[in-house]
């Protein structure tokens, strides 16, 4: 089988490997989508040469432009950069053994057939070359191709050697899985299951960078049904993993929240492709566990989970080494507000708990309402039916409320400087006592949402408090 990538950077390659009589050869991810014609976004492009993989790097870059940036990493002697939006990666060929205790490798020059054996899986083991006595030719010594018609992920190698030695490589096979739709062969998965452990040498960085690959896959919950069977989740991601199940007392039992969870994970999926939005979803219910009582004569009860919810959320996103930034806190803000909609929904929709609930969700109310769109999951046809044209109506109240009286980007029309020098008083308690009735009447729709209601409000509240205008 021969293929000669069409890109003018193999040709560069190519000429480059003649001239100085180098073997080159692109190698993995990019061979790996290249056979199956798939496009993919990150699009890095790793070249293995039997030889000096940053001299070769250097050569190449010089014969594109002066002006490229070489990158050499001389502790794995590898060197790497930037061209028409791909990361180009130079390596020679090289053999790899690990310690238990640490997933970096020693490394020593090897041939082509030693650097395809320490690949991860068969699919990324793949290698076409760049040489003038053979372009093109793949050379594939462990039936990627027959992998990849048959939709296996597999290792090249004995699968508990590669884990063991690498257990990051584990994550990567479910995430290869959920990526490309494939199925992880028996011998591999159970592998996984056998070395689930080892993921604990495994810096957090690492393993969310894997995590988030998964989230953002059409359909994570594939992802995360591995993750769960494998026992890893329980070592990633135990808050997750504790959702499952089903208890019955009395007759009475309670859906399986994690199989929930993924359902509103993939209902979501459909609808947006933004991480975070992905995350608070996949939290919404992470404090049933927690919460969870049996009352006689009600059944199961998850009371405040959203609150508890939210507070659970920047532990785990330290943990994971997510970002604790207003990221975090767009998460937090939707598990803790993410029941609201239901129960304006449940109730008669009134303009005071709309303005509410625009206010508490502000700039992410859309996303809000995508959420708890997400949240229905039942197999009741007709309750998901009422459920959405519920939702529907409420659409149409934030709507008509944001349009009237702008509480989306809500900013007190009278600020505490205002009420400091109407009343000439000092700064303190008075002034917030003011201030907070004054956003409660245009919550509560007492007053409109502008600066005259509002100063007279303040006014009138004022001498309520014994205060006078001067």
């Amino acid at each position: 089988m021969k293929i000669f990538p069409d890109d003018r950077i193999f040709e560069v390659v190519a000429g480059v490997a003649d001239r100085e009589n180098v073997e080159a050869y692109v190698i993995g991810g990019f061979v790996r989508d290249h056979i199956m014609g798939r496009v993919n976004p990150e699009r890095d492009i790793d070249i293995v040469v039997l030889g000096d993989g940053p001299a070769m790097a250097r050569a190449v870059a010089r014969e594109i432009s002066r002006d490229i940036k070489v990158t050499v990493f001389r502790t794995f002697g590898t060197a790497t950069f930037r061209y028409r939006n791909s990361d180009i990666e130079f390596v020679g060929a090289r053999k790899e053994s690990y310690s238990s205790d640490s997933r970096k490798p020693s490394v020593s020059p090897g041939t082509l057939e030693d650097d395809q054996k320490r690949r991860d899986f068969t699919i990324n083991a793949l290698a076409i070359s760049l040489n003038r006595d053979n372009p093109g030719e793949v050379l594939d010594p462990f039936g990627g191709i027959d992998d990849i018609r048959n939709g296996i992920i597999r290792t090249p190698l004995d699968p508990d050697a590669t884990f063991s030695d690498d257990p990051l490589r584990m994550m990567r096979a479910v995430r290869f899985a959920a990526q490309l739709d494939f199925r992880i062969a028996d011998e591999t998965l159970t592998s996984i299951r056998s070395n689930a452990e080892r993921i604990k040498i495994v810096s957090a960085e690492r393993i969310t960078t894997e995590l988030n690959k998964i989230m953002t896959t059409a359909k994570p919950s594939a992802g995360f049904l591995l993750l769960e069977q494998t026992g890893l989740l329980e070592l990633i991601l135990p808050e997750i993993a504790r959702l499952r199940g089903v208890e019955d007392k009395d007759g009475k039992g309670h859906k399986d929240n994690f199989h929930h969870t993924l359902k509103v994970l993939d209902n979501l999926a459909e609808k947006s492709s933004d991480l975070w939005l992905r995350w608070a979803a996949l939290l919404h219910d992470v404090a049933k566990p927690v919460t969870k009582k049996f009352v006689q004569g009600t059944g199961w009860t998850f009371h405040g989970h959203e609150f508890i919810g939210a507070k659970m959320v920047p532990e785990i996103f330290k943990r994971l080494k997510l970002p604790l930034n207003d990221r975090m806190k767009y998460v937090q803000k939707l598990v803790g507000l993410h029941l609201r909609p239901v129960s304006l929904v449940q109730d008669e929709v009134t303009d005071s708990a709309v303005r509410r609930l625009l206010f508490e969700a502000g700039e992410d109310i859309d996303d809000l309402m995508l959420l708890c769109e997400a949240d229905i999951t039942s197999g009741n046809r007709m309750k998901v039916l009422k459920h959405r044209e519920n939702f529907a109506l409420v659409r149409r109240k934030l709507k008509e409320i944001d349009e009237k009286d702008a509480i989306r980007t809500f900013q007190p029309p009278v600020d505490g400087e205002e009420i400091i020098a109407t009343f000439n008083i000092p700064p303190g308690p008075m002034v917030g006592v003011i201030k907070s009735a004054i956003k409660e009447a245009i919550l509560d729709g007492i007053i409109p949402n502008d600066h005259e209601a509002a100063r007279e409000f303040m006014i009138r509240k004022g001498r309520e408090m014994g205060l006078e205008p001067v």
